[in-house]
């Protein structure tokens, strides 16, 4: 398996993945919607996302991840935010978040980040035992609150 970073022209492979991740969250598809944003995404230099695919480069997204910049005034530092990780459903259990996550933590350490924060539904499992798995800690220290935005 291959972990490259996605450009422009990954667009065309990467927007159908992307769309299944946002049905698996109960988002409707919009494809041609989908797709506008991941090109502004990687126009705007705004997130990085990575893409796995396969040795025998037989054209399939295996997975991917979306990562987008922050950073902490308490530390002084970057942060980045691994907003958006998923696998194909016939690629599972072939170790392909773990490659996507080493690349992203490999990504933070070049950045000299002071983390890398992520997020799941509190009912995914699978990914809660991945993350930790990977080195990942429950946040402790901080509670995390939301304020939705839609226009009121």
């Amino acid at each position: 398996m291959r972990i490259i970073k996605a450009t422009l022209e990954h667009l065309d492979l990467l927007t159908p993945l992307f769309v299944k991740y946002r049905e698996f969250y109960g988002q409707l598809p919009y494809p041609d919607t989908s797709r506008s944003f991941l090109e502004k995404r990687l126009k705007r230099d705004e997130s990085v996302i990575y893409l796995a695919l396969p040795d025998d480069d037989n054209g399939k997204l295996l997975g991917f991840c979306q990562l987008y910049p922050s950073f902490s005034s308490l530390s002084l530092k970057r942060v980045w935010i691994l907003n958006d990780i998923y696998v194909a459903e016939d690629s599972r259990r072939m170790l392909v978040a773990d490659n996507l996550m080493r690349q992203a933590k490999k990504m933070a350490k070049q950045t000299n980040a002071v983390r890398l924060r992520v997020s799941t539904s509190s009912n995914n499992e699978v990914a809660m035992k991945t993350y930790e798995s990977m080195g990942f800690k429950e946040d402790t220290e901080f509670r995390n609150y939301i304020l939705p935005i839609n226009g009121d």
